[in-house]
């Protein structure tokens, strides 16, 4: 199991549609979460920033492959274009990312 946290920006108008939008995410968009090996996916916000945490449960080697496969499941670019007009990228952010990935320090379980 690998975890991730990830940062990004909001824009403060658009608040309230995000919650809006994730407080029943289409099914569709659910189904590729979990059939990727995403599992504990949260995303928190405290002002404009948003921190997204999530843990990947699969083989090491199929990592990317699962994330391309979530990146093309039916229905996946239209909700990243909703999501993505409301989100406000880390300019220093790895090249190919929208979330900026961050670096685990400390964990307990």
């Amino acid at each position: 199991m690998r975890r991730f946290g990830q940062a990004l920006g909001i824009r403060t108008e658009c608040i309230d549609v995000y919650r809006q939008h994730h407080a029943k995410i289409w099914p569709e968009i659910e189904r590729a979460i979990r059939d990727s090996g995403i599992r504990n996916y949260s995303i928190f916000l405290r002002g404009d920033q948003l921190f997204g945490y999530y843990e990947y449960h699969g083989p090491d080697d199929e990592f990317d492959t699962r994330m391309d496969t979530l990146a093309n499941a039916p229905r996946m670019r239209e909700w990243w274009d909703v999501m993505e007009a409301m989100q406000i990228p880390d300019p220093a952010r790895t090249p190919g990312s929208w979330w900026s990935d961050m670096e685990e320090v400390f964990h307990q379980d």
